[in-house]
């Protein structure tokens, strides 16, 4: 990853890519469109030789003029080239097409983001999801998951478990590696990663700690996995300072949970799993650090994120440098005893000791 500090770019340069920032909203649009009425699709299968206007007209059911409009744009985009009088897919067309994190990435943004973005600068001058208003009337949009239009909460979850899914192999050996009976999974959300501990281990008993309204949704897909006998529930605000955690876990699990709070909020929640976790207890955070990533692609996605949870999310989120992090895990008196980087595509693993 680069360390940020030498500008790249020559004037020239910095003035070309000044006027792709200020028509990038277009340029993501054509993109999408372009996948969305198979038009992509449709050179891909023409491969090296392309396809003229008239017959990717023909063969996607877009106008000529739609199809000439789109292309010629996705040319400055350099996601087709030109061989006159065909169109040919290039290789970012081709990631476009079947990348699938690049799927889930244009989709979240489409679907979640794009429309609340518009109120990022009001979301920064007042510490709150501002751009939250084009969906519902809540305070934070964990509330309003379930009540989010259908294509909406799917794309939100999809890009949610993309990242974490790949991670599951490793990480259910790294937990289970001394036994633990008991789990308090907090932020469980849909359940997932409780039902991979059941399925993963015959005695252990899940424990899933969320907000109501995602505990629905969970509560919902552990019945239909027939594992509610061993796994439980706890309703709760963990922002609540008032309400007690429960106790007698063997590990307490939170995976890209700490990252939807702010510094005192995270401090907060630690402080309060300290008081109430055995001695023994094993902690675990499973994060993304914008300073940990093997690529600069990925560091550029998590700080986008960020503005995500600032605008949308709640207002004072955000994926964290992991220097920062770090030392609210000491102020809240744990110990890190064990830290593993580049997990799956790109998370940080913390095992926590009670200091």
């Amino acid at each position: 990853m680069t360390n940020f500090k030498n500008d790249p770019y020559s004037t020239l340069d910095a003035k070309i890519q000044a006027q792709t920032l200020a028509f990038s909203p277009i340029i993501f649009h054509a993109a999408r469109t372009l996948r969305d009425l198979d038009i992509l699709k449709v050179l891909d299968e023409a491969k090296d030789e392309g396809l003229n206007a008239q017959q990717i007209s023909e063969l996607s059911g877009v106008s000529e003029y739609g199809v000439k409009v789109l292309l010629d744009m996705a040319l400055s985009a350099y996601i087709v080239t030109w061989d006159k009088p065909n169109y040919v897919i290039a290789k970012l067309g081709f990631f476009l097409l079947h990348d699938g994190m690049t799927r889930v990435n244009f989709n979240f943004i489409a679907d979640v983001c794009y429309a609340g973005m518009i109120h990022l600068t009001q979301a920064i001058k007042n510490g709150t999801p501002a751009g939250l208003k084009e969906f519902g009337d809540w305070s934070t949009i964990y509330e309003g998951l379930p009540r989010l239009p259908e294509k909406t909460r799917k794309s939100w979850f999809e890009f949610d478990h993309f990242y974490s899914d790949r991670s599951f192999p490793f990480l259910l050996k790294k937990v289970f590696v001394n036994k633990p009976k008991r789990i308090f999974d907090i932020g469980g959300n849909t359940g997932k990663w409780s039902l991979k501990c059941v399925n993963y281990d015959k005695d252990v008993e899940m424990t899933i700690i969320d907000l109501p309204q995602q505990i629905e949704v969970a509560i919902k897909n552990v019945a239909e996995a027939g594992f509610a006998d061993r796994i439980t529930h706890y309703p709760m605000n963990l922002l609540d300072k008032t309400l007690a955690l429960p106790t007698g876990a063997d590990v307490w699990w939170m995976s890209q949970f700490l990252d939807c709070f702010s510094p005192m909020e995270i401090l907060s929640i630690l402080l309060r799993i300290r008081k109430a976790m055995k001695h023994d207890a094993k902690v675990y955070i499973l994060e993304l650090f914008w300073d940990a990533q093997k690529y600069e692609a990925a560091t550029l996605s998590l700080n986008a994120t960020s503005l995500y949870f600032t605008c949308l999310a709640n207002g004072n989120s955000r994926f964290y440098r992991s220097s920062d992090f770090l030392e609210i895990v000491e102020q809240a008196g744990f110990n890190v005893s064990t830290r593993t980087d580049n997990i799956g595509l790109g998370h940080t693993l913390l095992e926590l000791e009670a200091g």
